[in-house]
């Protein structure tokens, strides 16, 4: 009965050292993957994080060029109504006038609009990192 127990309590042993010896060699490898991984990963962030830059300064490159033309309608349209007011001529002003101010209303739209967009796509920055 003491061989039977002491072939157990060996065999035991053996599974066990055989055991720890494979979880050792696969938490190597584990390590060695998960290393690789988070290098990987730091790149992918990197670029992410770049190309998100690079769309954002896009978007506000944009919005200036936008709100620059908003600008140069409306101090136009300024000139424009002091004119108004010392010529008699005032019915083609008008009509220039008219024109000019549904042009920067359709300009305030469309900086409206990329103003929207900027903000969405800080947002979506924002969710990717």
């Amino acid at each position: 009965m003491v061989g039977r127990e002491r072939r157990i309590f060996v065999g035991l042993a053996v599974a066990m050292f055989l055991g720890i010896t494979v979880y050792f060699r696969l938490w190597m490898i584990d390590y060695s993957v998960s290393s690789h991984d988070t290098e990987l990963l730091r790149r992918q962030f990197d670029l992410a994080n770049k190309e998100a830059m690079d769309e954002s300064a896009e978007w506000r490159l944009r919005f200036d060029e936008e709100a620059d033309k908003a600008s140069k309608c409306a101090k136009e349209l300024e000139k424009i109504k002091e004119s108004i007011v010392k010529k008699e001529d005032s019915i083609s002003f008008n009509n220039k006038l008219a024109l000019l101010q549904k042009e920067n209303a359709a300009l305030l739209e469309r900086v409206e609009t990329l103003k929207n967009k900027l903000e969405d796509e800080k947002m979506r920055c924002r969710h990717l990192q």
